[in-house]
């Protein structure tokens, strides 16, 4: 099992957001940046878990956990014209663009903050904590994942 860390901008999609969705699972389409379809196509498989990462708000921060629930796919946005995601250089019978089914896992108790995680020392070497780190998707170590539960307030070993 691999562990990997999703960003999104709370007003744009939450967490929330993804736990109203029927059976709590959307798509994780609108990813346009090789290293990260990369992820998707390479490494991702169902059954590994995540963080549900809100960015680009007063508060970043954790507030739970995901499941990618399907192997990578093609991301239907990419040959949509009317969206915003739209590219027309991606070929249906070769697409350059995926996407991940991510499931509603659990809510931490406690909400992880980014100034939370910037404490931890033992976290000093997380993608998401590293300067210029821009990345939507990234990996996360195992120990990371246990440690960030752990602050969550949830036992990684139930999951």
């Amino acid at each position: 099992m691999r562990y990997w860390l999703f960003k999104s901008e709370p007003d744009v999609f939450s967490f929330d957001h993804l736990k109203a969705r029927p059976k709590k699972t959307e798509p994780w389409n609108g990813v346009r940046n090789y290293q990260v379809r990369n992820f998707m196509r390479d490494d991702m498989k169902p059954g590994d878990l995540g963080f549900f990462y809100h960015s680009s708000c007063p508060e970043p921060g954790i507030p739970g956990v995901v499941e990618i629930v399907s192997e990578a796919k093609p991301d239907p946005t990419a040959f949509d014209k009317k969206s915003d995601y739209y590219d027309p250089k991606s070929d249906p019978d070769n697409p350059r663009w995926l996407l991940v089914d991510v499931a509603w896992k659990v809510d931490f108790k406690q909400f992880v903050s980014l100034a939370e995680l910037r404490e931890q020392e033992k976290l000093a070497e997380m993608l998401i904590l590293r300067r210029g780190n821009r990345l939507s998707v990234t990996p996360v170590e195992k120990a990371h994942f246990n440690l960030i539960c752990k602050l969550g307030g949830i036992d990684p070993k139930k999951l």
